[in-house]
């Protein structure tokens, strides 16, 4: 019985394994799977397995089982591969079957040639994701989940298979030109690497390589992830935590100096332009690939509650956690109020922010997005961006995007398709769900927005808006729907649209705001900050629901108010309210609508228009 240094450290033996047991009848590949979930299932065996999240790629074993929690930022075109194939002693005729799936490269017993007239093989075909790690990941989450790991790795030296190998690249070379090989099985039309011509013998690139990540400022690893089972399940911005074997083998790299220098010779040996083959097939040390074998879609990245509530251990933690409910929020709302100076209506409403989300679309309309412009923040002190440096403590993901004219009108808001490099060129809203983004509108200054500028304002309106973006692949737009929380900090009214407005008002005016932002997160403690974090990520995932009495309740209570007030009362409000007494329902750990939290929610709706009128007054005609 394999222990777990097989597993582990060898998953392709295991494989091997299991093909030469069932390849007759052609379960092997279930079989794989299989065995791999049944481990991975026993009690605390994932946080076994390295991350390339927070393991250098130098400590890891080239061909042992890893995973990657990521977000899938581009999608290759399908690739053909050999499933099975055979190998051939020329001189003893011995032969011998192989698999190729979760490789790169075809491994041959010495002596050996592939036998491409042999019947027995197979060409299957996959499916390449370019992924990156979570946009905006929060430096709290990355130490959760490099705390929970219990794997065991040491520096790799330097890595020497015990069998000659050829890459499939190769292979499909001989399929494409059948002067090279007499016999042949075609496998299908792929683009030839050809690594050898190198005169040293490295892998090199003409040109830095562009990581491709949506935000600036962004580290971690990139990797290639080849999936073999159920592709069409996952999209572009999905994240996803994938277990798979770890392929850095040399030979992957694309383009060669000498390859570009010689224009790669015959036309018709590589269809790619250079530009393509750089970008699909990077060195495999800045670029590792991953072959899947089990991959799971996540509902968040937030490393203390469950991966899923659907189980009976999720259940059972959602009524432990609501035991504690009504605390944390007394605790989250003084913090808050706190960290905005003293406002506990602002708090109150942000709160309710941050646990919103798109949990339905109405044909174009997204349901439950709540995006809040918080004007009134003071404009001199940094005030904003300390602001944000505190919700960067409370959610998985997030990022500050500072309104400046030079970033509106410099900064690639829209991702693009770069059809040279056949790849889509990523842009700051190119973000997974759930991400918070916050505007930081009081450093905007005096000046004109140039056309890029004003597309990069278009797009964040109609994120805000619509919860979509609209991707520009040149001869048309590609529209992909978004969750993403948005948040505004503003002097004035805000120049973007927004759900609600909330006009802060200071209570506390400290004499150095960064000292006062320092100390409030300083005194917090960490199991304080970390129910805080459960809670926001928790209530984002609860259902809710209305009952007919309490629906049929609130239409008649918007009939008594326009019937009062019909200059004031619009559908719009209607709508802002249901979604305000939703998030006000589930803040208090309620997942039903009832009355009183309908009366409550009207109340707070009453506190925040008041409040804008006042300021009107204050300000004159200012909206």
């Amino acid at each position: 019985m394999p222990c777990v240094d097989d597993w582990l450290n060898n998953p392709l033996g295991i494989v091997q394994n299991l093909f030469v047991q069932n390849s007759v009848n052609l379960e092997w590949e279930k079989k794989v799977i299989e065995f791999f979930q049944d481990k991975l299932h026993n009690g605390g065996a994932t946080n076994w397995v390295p991350s390339l999240n927070n393991v250098p790629l130098h400590y890891l074993k080239p061909n042992s089982l890893v995973k990657f929690r990521c977000m899938v930022q581009d999608m290759f075109d399908p690739e053909f591969y050999m499933g099975v194939y055979e190998t051939v002693d020329p001189v003893t005729k011995e032969s011998v079957l192989h698999f190729g799936k979760y490789r790169d490269v075809a491994e041959c017993e010495p002596h050996h040639e592939v036998d491409f007239s042999s019947s027995q093989t197979v060409t299957l075909e996959r499916q390449t994701f370019y992924c990156i790690p979570v946009p905006g990941e929060a430096s709290w989450v990355k130490e959760a989940y490099a705390n929970a790991s219990q794997a065991r790795v040491n520096p790799s030296t330097s890595y020497t298979p015990n069998r000659h190998k050829r890459s499939y690249e190769e292979d499909e070379d001989v399929d494409l030109h059948p002067s090279k090989q007499k016999d042949q099985h075609s496998a299908g039309p792929l683009r030839t690497l050809t690594p050898e011509r190198q005169p040293n013998g490295s892998s090199t690139c003409s040109t830095t390589l562009d990581l491709n990540f949506p935000l600036p400022g962004e580290k971690g690893p990139a990797c290639l992830v080849k999936v073999y089972e159920k592709w069409e399940d996952y999209k572009v911005n999905d994240i996803l935590e994938v277990y798979g074997i770890l392929s850095v083998e040399p030979k992957l790299s694309g383009m060669t100096e000498r390859d570009s220098l010689s224009g790669l010779g015959d036309p018709m040996e590589c269809m790619d332009t250079e530009e393509e083959q750089r970008v699909h097939s990077p060195p495999s040390s800045l670029v590792p690939r991953l072959h899947v074998i089990i991959a799971q879609k996540l509902q968040h990245v937030n490393p203390l509650i469950p991966v899923s509530f659907q189980n009976e251990d999720g259940k059972t933690y959602i009524e432990s956690f609501n035991t504690e409910l009504s605390y944390v929020r007394a605790e989250l709302l003084g913090f808050l109020t706190q960290a905005l100076l003293g406002d506990g209506l602002a708090a109150e409403y942000l709160i309710l922010h941050l646990i919103s989300t798109v949990y339905a679309r109405r044909d174009i309309l997204p349901l439950g997005k709540f995006t809040m412009n918080l004007s009134g923040c003071p404009r001199n002190s940094n005030y904003a961006e300390h602001t944000c440096r505190v919700i960067q403590h409370l959610v998985p993901s997030s990022y500050r995007l500072p309104m400046t004219l030079q970033n509106m009108n410099n900064m690639r808001f829209i991702p693009h398709k770069d059809y040279s490099a056949n790849r889509l060129v990523s842009g700051v809203l190119q973000l997974a769900n759930n991400t918070s983004l916050i505007v930081d509108e009081t450093v905007l200054e005096q000046g004109q927005l140039d056309s890029n500028g004003v597309r990069n304002l278009t797009a964040l309106s109609n994120l805000i808006t619509w919860q979509k973006v609209d991707y520009d692949f040149n001869y048309h737009q590609m529209e992909f729907c978004c969750n993403v929380n948005v948040l505004v900090l503003s002097e004035g009214k805000s120049l973007l649209p927004s759900d609600c407005q909330v006009h802060l008002q200071p209570q506390i005016v400290p004499p150095n705001i960064e000292e006062y932002m320092n100390s409030l997160l300083s005194v917090a403690l960490p199991s304080v900050l970390n129910k805080f974090r459960i809670y926001l990520s928790l209530l984002r995932l609860r259902d809710y629901s209305i009952s007919e009495d309490v629906t049929k309740a609130v239409e008649e209570d918007f009939v008594d108010m326009r019937k009062t007030d019909p200059q004031s009362i619009t559908a719009e409000d209607l709508h802002r309210m249901l979604v305000l007494a939703r998030l006000l329902s589930l803040s208090v750990g309620q997942t039903t609508l009832t009355r009183e939290r309908w009366i409550r929610a009207k109340q707070l709706d009453c506190m925040r228009k008041s409040r804008l009128d006042q300021q009107r007054l204050v300000n004159g005609n200012e909206p």
